[in-house]
């Protein structure tokens, strides 16, 4: 279904009004093949050039010239595992479309403990989702299809110089890298990223009972502090395992826009911290948490997993036995693990392991450095209903196509079986979705874990190093935005202001 024309609109000259800004920046490395015999490394580079140069051998369109994505790659090579986490910090596919799409993406590839097979595991980010439970609701405290869902994604753009007279959020969101490090034993490996000052924008969501996914119209704009992804590695040779704790911080929402009609500009209400507005007017004394707390809503991230073996398929299950894909089952005190077809155990995600968030609540603490505890709750969800909505996941779709093309200079057997899998969210093991019932805009920290079984060895071969490190390195994260030139290539710029595709200036 396509967007609705009247605030439709909206959403379309976000997308397509620009102003060309040039900023400071630095340039990308390039990807060596060089680089996956190494222990480790951490670099910037754009995935498209390497897609452009491959694209023909492996069956696929070459990519405009125009298209870009910034890709921070970090890579650690260790006992036999590989790991590669990759963040999309700007992704281009329309010559002066430029958008930030809150992804990112954890890969491991070893061999399996049991059976000694090559396993590829993806771990993926897709969205942060709002949502508000209705009386109808399948599942309380957790996104469904009977709920009003709004679907958050973080555009870094403005509608300031569009609509003069309306006080809309200015963009000066910037990227914080945090460096990959490791313990002197090289068993233990940090590293992250950090997005502050996001703007995104909610566009209401409905999954039907056929299991499809209908998008209606952009419900609103907000504005997060940060959205922050930080990662643990931990290596155990003694247990043949390694696990990832992956800490999601949501941070706390300081704006709120909702759109409410249309007469030649929209109409709308301002929500934050001091009461609400309209048109730069106080009309109530109403904050943007008593908003959201007197409305319930509530927050949620989508996430979902796929596995690949060369010689087998692979399924997922709860605890208890139940098949996880393309299902729905609860999943909050239990955890989801994924076997061969043969019954051997290749990964498993724990989360009863942490199964709270911490909340701070802005209005008893503005230092935030004080929370209180509350119960998260996971499910898995039916992967169609979120997978076929071409209108939410285009940009999604269109990049994903190129990933397993990083494999076809490198192990053609694992291309063959990734191109139709590992991009593919239809073909995923299983979407969860971990929602944060007690809300109300404030700051979000919480770390599910993940585990893998892999026989560890000394030493590392060179060609499962390039098998893993190729396929990653494409993988989507999260957010940043970068303006070029028709027919010119801009590097990313990670540490200063983004500039905003409504104006020529950066605040």
């Amino acid at each position: 279904m396509k967007l609705k024309i009247l605030p439709g609109a909206l959403l379309a000259i976000c997308i397509f009004t620009t102003v060309i800004f040039i900023p400071t920046a630095i340039s990308a490395d390039n990807l060596l093949r060089t680089d996956f015999k190494k222990e480790s490394f951490a670099k910037i580079v754009d995935y498209f050039d390497y897609a452009r140069a491959l694209a023909l051998l492996g069956g696929l369109p070459r990519p405009a010239n125009f298209w870009h994505a910034y890709v921070y790659m970090t890579y650690v090579n260790k006992m036999g595992l590989q790991m590669l986490y990759s963040g999309l910090c700007n992704i281009s596919l329309a010559d002066l479309v430029y958008l930030t799409i809150p992804m990112q993406t954890l890969l491991l590839h070893y061999k399996t403990e049991t059976n000694n097979r090559d396993a590829l595991v993806a771990s993926s980010f897709l969205m942060l989702m709002g949502f508000n439970d209705t009386t109808q609701s399948v599942y309380q405290n957790s996104p469904d299809r009977n709920d009003t869902l709004w679907a958050s994604f973080s555009l870094g753009l403005n509608l300031n110089q569009l609509f003069p007279n309306a006080t809309f959020p200015s963009l000066s969101s910037q990227c914080e890298i945090f460096a990959l490090t490791s313990s002197n034993d090289g068993l233990t490996w940090k590293w992250g990223m950090r997005y502050t000052n996001l703007t995104a924008l909610w566009i209401t969501t409905y999954v039907t009972d056929k299991n499809e996914t209908d998008t209606s119209r952009p419900f609103g704009l907000a504005t997060y502090d940060e959205l922050t992804f930080n990662y643990t590695l931990s290596i155990d040779p003694n247990t043949h395992t390694a696990t990832v704790s992956q800490d999601h911080v949501i941070g706390r929402m300081r704006d709120l826009w909702i759109f409410w009609g249309w007469l030649g500009v929209p109409l709308y209400n301002h929500y934050n911290s001091t009461g609400c507005y309209r048109y730069g007017v106080e009309v109530s004394n109403q904050t943007i948490y008593k908003f959201l707390l007197k409305n319930h809503v509530k927050m949620s991230i989508v996430d979902f997993q796929t596995s690949i073996l060369l010689d087998r398929e692979t399924y997922s299950t709860s605890a208890d036995g139940q098949n996880v894909t393309d299902d729905e089952v609860l999943v909050s005190d239990s955890s989801i693990s994924t076997y061969a077809d043969d019954g051997e155990k290749i990964s498993n995600t724990n989360f009863a392991v942490k199964d709270t968030y911490a909340l701070y609540n802005y209005t008893v603490d503005d230092s935030e450095n004080t929370s209180q505890d509350y119960t998260a709750i996971a499910r898995t969800a039916q992967i169609h209903g979120y997978a076929r909505n071409r209108n939410l996941f285009n940009f999604h779709g269109n990049f994903a196509r190129y990933l397993p093309l990083i494999l076809v200079y490198m192990y053609p057997d694992l291309y063959d079986r990734a191109k139709d899998t590992i991009a593919n969210m239809t073909r995923a093991d299983y979407l969860c979705l971990i929602s944060y019932p007690n809300y109300s805009g404030y700051k979000i920290e919480h770390d599910p874990l993940q585990t893998i079984y892999f026989a560890p060895t000394v030493g590392t071969g060179i060609g499962g190093l390039i098998v893993f490190g190729t396929l990653a390195c494409i993988i989507v994260v999260v957010l940043v935005m970068v303006l070029k030139r028709r027919g010119s290539k801009k590097p990313l710029e990670t540490t200063t202001p983004q500039p905003s595709p409504f104006s020529s200036t950066v605040t």
